[in-house]
């Protein structure tokens, strides 16, 4: 098992990866921004360097002062956890040039998948569906493109191929706007990516934002942990997860799921990842896969039981998967509200002095935060605070404890989204399930 490791992240998932760390034994070396020094995590690691001022910049994208720190702390490797340097292949490969190991799939599988057109090219080889779309880059030819626009069908969305976040998309409803539309994305995806290739696909109107854990490790074995529904999003951007999806059948499951395990396999993936896909009229199409730990992936491990952090950690240090796909069962229902310190209404951030905070328990609930009363939530980063889980028997009594954790939590001195979660948890449209990735958009009139 690894000795030490560097945590190279800050925040609610710095402290889950301490934790998991804690149970394995495992030395933690907590990195930060002058900015995050009371940090839960910083002050609970073993060891602790500051690598940089506030800015993301010169800390948590400091890629040498991140391996100098792990350099003189003799650790062993790292852990990138999500945003930041996660799914940066260049990062991957520089840990890994510079001895320690990197607690996440090879830099190859990295730079791959996080190329939008190499990714779908992927999984069309491993026999995972896809998106109507170009299949590849759209070239210079606006003839060509027209072509193909017209082949597809309109609506269609043109995507940067280096894209992410809800970044580097526009949609096209009339060949009239195509063009524009393919130059406008160049432009932006350049700016914000370094990289001006886009490519075309059918845009689906009613899809679900559904998506499939897995596991693998280097001895060529992999699982999958069944699948999310994370549709219920603001800007292309999650606010509740849960797991299982609704309406998603037990051969529906087993049969994407087999496919995601098969494509980890013939690409040599190692460690945790998940398969993205859009689901409309009963059909799945891979949208991108995310090489990292996802923020949702607690309603996953509450329903199978399975510490995904804890297997990263163990894939990391050369053991096999503990787990077959025949020990892997869907138990219950699993709900996930992201805290954001922001305004419920206009979601504009809302950092500052917490002077109170209550966490919400009872049965099922779990409470996944780095929050605490006195501390100062910092305006340099992403403004989630937190993330309460309830767990059930079955949805409707996962939804109920739900909302008596929401009803239950206190946080004073900042303004947070708990109202904004209280409004959807109560609505019938979300009791129902099966809501579309445009449903909170219209509730919201944006």
């Amino acid at each position: 098992m690894l000795d030490k490791i560097v945590i190279a992240n800050r925040g609610e998932i710095a402290l889950r990866i301490l934790r998991a760390c804690r149970e394995l034994n495992i030395k933690t070396v907590a990195v930060h921004s002058t900015a995050d020094a009371n940090q839960k995590h910083v002050l609970l690691s073993d060891e602790s360097v500051c690598i940089g001022s506030p800015q993301s910049i010169d800390s948590y994208l400091n890629m040498p002062a991140i391996i100098s720190a792990a350099e003189v702390t003799d650790s062993m490797a790292i852990h990138p956890g999500y945003g930041f340097l996660s799914e940066n292949a260049d990062f991957a490969e520089r840990v890994e040039d510079c001895g320690f190991i990197f607690i996440g799939p090879r830099a190859e599988t990295i730079r791959r998948m996080g190329d939008k057109v190499s990714a779908i090219k992927a999984m069309k080889e491993a026999g995972v569906p896809c998106v109507p779309g170009s299949d590849g880059p759209l070239g210079d030819d606006p003839e060509e493109n027209l072509r193909i626009g017209r082949e597809i069908g309109y609506p269609v969305i043109i995507k940067a191929s280096g894209g992410g976040g809800g970044r580097g998309m526009r949609v096209v409803h009339a060949e009239g706007a195509l063009l524009s539309a393919i130059a406008l994305t160049q432009v932006e995806a350049k700016a914000a990516f370094d990289n001006d290739v886009v490519y075309m696909e059918k845009f689906l109107q009613h899809p679900r934002h559904i998506e499939f854990q897995v596991l693998a490790d280097n001895h060529g074995n992999a699982i999958h942990l069944g699948e999310r529904d994370c549709s219920m999003q603001r800007r292309h951007q999650k606010v509740i997860e849960e797991a299982p999806a609704p309406g998603i059948s037990e051969e529906q499951r087993a049969k994407m799921g087999r496919r995601c395990v098969e494509a980890c396999k013939s690409m040599g993936y190692r460690s945790a990842g998940t398969f993205e896909f859009l689901y409309q009229n009963d059909e799945f199409y891979f949208i991108e896969m995310n090489t990292r730990i996802q923020v949702e992936h607690p309603v996953t491990e509450m329903i199978t039981g399975v510490d995904i952090v804890r297997a990263q950690l163990e894939i990391a240090a050369g053991e096999k998967l503990k787990y077959s796909q025949q020990d892997i069962h869907i138990n219950g229902h699993a709900i996930e509200c992201r805290i954001n310190a922001e305004d419920p209404k206009t979601f504009v951030p809302s950092p500052g002095p917490i002077r109170l905070w209550h966490a919400p328990g009872g049965p099922g609930i779990r409470v996944d935060s780095h929050i605490y009363s006195g501390y100062d939530v910092p305006p340099f980063y992403d403004s989630m605070i937190g993330k309460i889980i309830a767990y059930g028997p079955d949805r409707k009594t996962a939804i109920a404890r739900m909302r008596n954790a929401l009803n239950e939590m206190v946080i004073e001195g900042i303004k947070s989204n708990i109202a904004l979660h209280q409004e959807i948890t109560n609505h019938g449209a979300f009791q129902a399930g099966g809501t579309d990735i445009h449903y909170l958009e219209k509730r919201l009139g944006l």
